[in-house]
């Protein structure tokens, strides 16, 4: 670029008045600078009212559930986190009682957790859940009421829980393997597939499903441990590995180290749709397990508004109809989301016979000294088993 090279003809020496506008326009220009410097934005502070573009600072959701179940799906997160001016952060568990310990290992923590409603009752009674004020909630009025009268999340009046989804835990089995399928429990006991079961490390499971292979009465709380003892023992030597997690049992699924076990309904619709296993879900004709997990607000939430809000969010048919299109998903405690699925979707195919759920024995609420003997039973069962 061409510069003006004309040399200024006037004289270098200034007047008093020009040297001390000079010195005040410098006055002013350190001022200024040093105004900009303290209203800088200090790294990894939270972000001012005029930063979130929301009119206040944003807020933090802490969310206690199960890895990969619905909440933490990332285009639900980003749509919640826009419409609220909130951050979500998750942290897992990998079993009800793992979501316990962590309710009573950092209080003031979480702001929302899923429990299964038969781990409601020993949340409320050791003081971890609040109350929950369903006037707050969108989503309550539209749920059925035995979903809002279950004695699980009701307490003293008060509710503690909002159901959300439910579904099975069932026989699973590789459609290539097995095309003929199968519809009876005690596969998993014959001795034809030894070494090709996939069971859940789950006390709970274990002698539910062992009550229910035996056909004893009221499998959920069954009487005759003995037999229950009797039966898990005989299923060691088909079991080739044991699972905790749906990552867990998808790896063991697609390398063929199992062949068929046990699994969740709504784990299974997502391996079929993300994964494309060949995976077939069946409830056979000893029953399976039914469960139902409901949002819960800790006693010491530090965001108890916003928690109302993700309740809501999470229960609309909004998220939960999207969440089984691109995921798979299990039943929706609104109705207002299961009328919105498809008719082939996993969901309506497995459970759209209302006679299904007379088939399912619901895990209840165990007392602590039975609990006790059924997770000693389970670990001197596996412990025979090596």
């Amino acid at each position: 670029m061409r510069t003006n090279t004309r040399t200024n003809t006037m004289s270098t020496k200034e007047n008093p008045m020009t040297t001390r506008l000079k010195s005040l326009t410098c006055v002013g220009l350190i001022l200024v600078l040093w105004l900009l410097a303290a209203c800088a934005p200090v790294p990894g502070a939270a972000p001012t009212t005029s930063e979130s573009g929301e009119g206040a600072a944003v807020r933090e959701l802490h969310v206690l559930n199960w890895q990969g179940y619905g909440s933490d799906e990332p285009w639900a997160i980003e749509q919640f986190e826009q419409a609220h001016n909130a951050r979500v952060i998750h942290d897992y568990f990998n079993s009800e009682d793992e979501l316990l310990t962590k309710l009573r290992t950092s209080p003031g923590k979480y702001d929302v957790v899923l429990p299964n409603i038969a781990y409601i009752p020993p949340a409320i009674q050791d003081g971890l859940l609040q109350p929950i004020d369903v006037s707050r909630l969108a989503v309550w009025s539209k749920l059925p009421e035995r979903f809002q009268t279950l004695p699980e999340i009701v307490h003293e009046g008060e509710v503690y829980g909002v159901p959300w989804a439910w579904g099975a835990t069932s026989l699973v089995y590789n459609t290539e393997l097995y095309p003929e399928g199968f519809d009876s429990l005690n596969v998993l006991w014959d001795p034809a597939y030894a070494g090709q079961v996939g069971f859940e490390d789950n006390y709970e499971d274990a002698v539910i499903f062992a009550a229910l292979a035996l056909g004893l009465e009221n499998p959920s709380q069954p009487e005759d441990l003995d037999a229950v003892r009797a039966k898990l023992e005989a299923l060691m030597p088909n079991v080739r590995a044991f699972w905790q997690s749906e990552d867990e049992f998808n790896r063991l699924f697609s390398s063929g180290e199992i062949s068929l076990g046990v699994y969740w309904s709504g784990s299974t619709s997502r391996a079929q749709t993300v994964f494309g296993l060949p995976i077939a879900f069946v409830i056979p004709q000893e029953g399976a397990i039914g469960w139902i997990d409901a949002w819960s607000i800790p006693a010491d939430a530090p965001n108890p508004e916003l928690a109302y809000a993700w309740i809501d969010f999470m229960s609309s048919p909004e998220f939960y109809v999207e969440w089984d299109r691109v995921a798979g998903a299990p039943v929706p405690a609104n109705p207002e989301s299961l009328a919105q699925m498809p008719e082939d979707s996993f969901t309506n195919t497995v459970f759209g016979d209302p006679s299904v759920v007379e088939k399912l024995a619901f895990i209840t609420y165990t007392p602590p000294e039975v609990r006790e003997q059924w997770i000693e039973l389970w670990q001197e069962v596996k412990a025979g088993a090596k």
